[in-house]
């Protein structure tokens, strides 16, 4: 496999540096930038945690300024849903191919990107959620979906997770959504005694976001019917497991010339 050259958007955040890891140790992937929104000027090396890199990696604060210093084949965006887009955007006007893990883009955000790919030919995913496991989570709820009306999603996070309710619980809804008759869910007389208290609501189910120091990314998605229930549930308990299907996304852009939102998307 021929190597691929990689920027790293947001190297020093906890997802950040484990793509550095990731990157570092894949042997047909080469970190050739990162881009930092201090350290302008710096080598990667030069900074805390940094010091096994033993090869020039030269950290940029300005996007532009690294795109045009560097000739790369996919950019790793791992930052936050306001710049990720940006970032984004100005990689396909350098025919770099984005792999973005932010979530929080808007649907008109999704629909910006894909339209640039079209235009530009190239490939750039977009994935709320990069865990094999988070995927498959969502694949089978979509695939419970049919058979069980009723429906609530809970997804709890870390207590410095800027969206709520996350990426991985509103495309779960979309999933679902698509095979599922919509179905205003509780009793038809509900009534709320603390506003809020029954969550979200998505095309008639209810997404409930929990934040708490310890926790990392974990969701279950809660089906009911008559004398049953089925509950589907993935824990995340490390960064690490999002790195897989970084992996996958990173090997996959490079040979697609189109928009894909969803990891599911890409997996045979």
């Amino acid at each position: 496999m021929e190597t691929i050259k990689i920027i790293i958007a947001g190297p020093r955040g906890r997802m950040g540096s484990e793509a550095v890891k990731l990157v570092e140790n894949t042997e047909h992937f080469e970190l050739i930038a990162a881009v930092d929104y201090k350290h302008d000027g710096m080598m990667l090396s030069d900074l805390p945690g940094f010091q096994s890199i033993i090869h020039s990696v030269p950290v940029f604060s300005d996007i532009e300024k690294c795109l045009q210093y560097v000739k790369a084949d996919v950019l790793i965006d791992l930052t936050t849903p306001e710049v990720g887009m940006y970032h984004a955007k100005t990689a396909l006007e350098y025919n770099v191919r984005p792999v973005v893990g932010t979530t929080g883009f808007t649907k008109e955000d999704l629909e910006e990107l894909e339209r640039i790919c079209n235009e530009k030919e190239l490939g750039c995913i977009i994935a709320p959620n990069f865990a094999i496991g988070a995927i498959l989570m969502m694949k089978f709820s979509q695939m419970a979906a049919k058979y069980f009306n009723d429906v609530e999603i809970i997804e709890l996070h870390h207590d410095q997770k800027l969206d709520a309710p996350s990426g991985t619980a509103v495309k779960t809804a979309e999933m679902i959504s698509a095979v599922r008759e919509r179905k205003k869910q509780g009793h038809p007389n509900e009534k709320e005694t603390i506003d809020g208290a029954r969550g979200a609501l998505y095309d008639g189910m209810h997404i409930h976001s929990v934040r708490l120091p310890g926790l990392i990314a974990h969701q279950q998605v809660l089906f009911g019917a008559d004398g049953q229930t089925l509950t589907i549930r993935h824990d995340s308990y490390h960064r690490g497991s999002f790195m897989s299907g970084i992996k996958i996304a990173v090997e996959t852009v490079v040979k697609n010339n189109r928009f894909v939102y969803g990891l599911e998307n890409i997996l045979d």
